[in-house]
């Protein structure tokens, strides 16, 4: 009897501390989903007060601008026409190029525009990669249209590769700005997402696929894409990636044969393109913006359906009379900028790029050097043929 009572007793004992215990984990998880719910409050508030200030931003650089109202067969005549968050629809605007061929100055000049969010390198987590075809083709563009459409909430290995890389966002003045008052809500895709999705004009830089792959923008109605191949002479983009640290362990950026063919198949898909996509598919050289910026940027902002706005000639006046900083830099005499190869590179280098490049430097009205002093004095472009 007496073994019995101590029997029920430890059960009732040990039922108790379960109980206990279960009060315990009880209250604590409770104590840590109370928690999470004002962590995720808190960040939410954050990401509106970001978002409500920005609009207020773009709203007032908006005031004095002239909508299209039917130029550059753009119907838009009020903000909420190009505006994602009122179900609007943006310019956008794309250059397609490759590494070292004058991406960087074309695109900045375009930050210059109030009202701009630019989406620079958005294929940077690909690695220094050519796109040409599958397997990478089908993400690549996938990516794309995405983030044309502000749609951030799928491209977390894209935000993975960005947070270590700050200058990306950086290249986006008004996105780096407010990543500077909260940089806890920086690379939130929900804070990104909402973020894009205010802005009227949408820019995009990319690098990685030949101009075969990118015309399937084109193709995307609902974006409704401009957009521009830029070319660069191949001794020029040699020449500028020969010391630089992120080409050494590509052949895609370090092979003149590889370079070469694909600068064929630019030209060939860009033969196709003026005809198929007149209006919104255009090419340019980057040896030509150089020469003559201010007429060259304005004929794009008319082709890409923007306006000329003063901070633009302001950009252009102190970044292309003189060369300042280190090669990343785009202050540069651009009268100059393209043809630094002809005093930098030996003859040899120029008569070995030449040798693997004679036809697309043909399509491109890329002249050949004949000699070590012809390369110093020559004017090494001419006319394009077909384009």
């Amino acid at each position: 009897m007496f073994d019995r009572v101590i029997f029920y007793g430890l059960v009732g004992f040990g039922s108790l501390c379960f109980m206990i215990w279960l009060g315990v984990e009880g209250s604590q998880k409770n104590a840590g989903e109370v928690e999470r719910a004002d962590d995720l409050i808190s960040t939410l508030s954050e990401i509106q007060q970001a978002i409500d200030l920005q609009r207020i931003i773009i709203h007032d650089e908006m005031i004095n601008y002239q909508y299209p109202n039917g130029r550059y067969n753009i119907s838009a005549n009020k903000l909420e026409d190009l505006v994602i968050e009122e179900n609007g629809n943006p310019i956008r605007s794309v250059v397609v190029s490759t590494w070292r061929s004058g991406s960087t100055f074309f695109g900045d000049i375009f930050t210059a525009r109030p009202g701009l969010f630019y989406h620079f390198e958005p294929l940077y987590d690909f690695g220094i990669k050519k796109i040409r075809g599958p397997p990478l083709a089908s993400q690549a563009l996938e990516n794309l249209k995405a983030l044309l459409s502000c749609e951030y909430a799928s491209l977390d290995h894209y935000l993975e590769h960005v947070k270590n890389e700050s200058w990306i966002f950086r290249s986006n003045p008004p996105l780096w700005t407010q990543c500077q008052a909260h940089p806890s809500i920086c690379y939130d895709h929900r804070f990104l997402s909402k973020m894009c999705k205010l802005f009227p004009f949408q820019f995009m830089k990319i690098l990685r696929p030949t101009l075969q792959i990118a015309q399937e923008l084109l193709a995307d109605k609902k974006l409704g894409v401009r957009l521009v191949f830029l070319a660069r002479d191949p001794r020029g983009v040699f020449q500028s990636r020969k010391h630089r640290s992120f080409c050494q362990k590509s052949l895609d950026c370090l092979d003149p044969n590889l370079l070469c063919a694909d600068m064929v198949s630019d030209y060939n898909t860009a033969v196709e393109l003026q005809k198929k996509y007149p209006s919104t598919f255009r090419v340019l050289r980057y040896e030509d913006l150089s020469l003559e910026p201010y007429k060259r940027v304005e004929e794009l902002f008319e082709f890409y359906g923007l306006d000329f706005h003063p901070n633009v000639t302001k950009y252009l006046d102190t970044h292309t009379k003189n060369d300042v900083g280190n090669a990343y830099t785009t202050y540069r005499d651009s009268k100059t900028a393209p043809f630094h190869w002809r005093t930098e590179l030996e003859f040899k280098e120029v008569e070995e790029i030449q040798r693997n490049c004679f036809v697309p430097m043909k399509y491109w009205g890329y002249v050949p050097a004949v000699n070590a002093s012809h390369q110093r004095e020559f004017n090494p472009i001419t006319n394009m043929p077909h384009l």
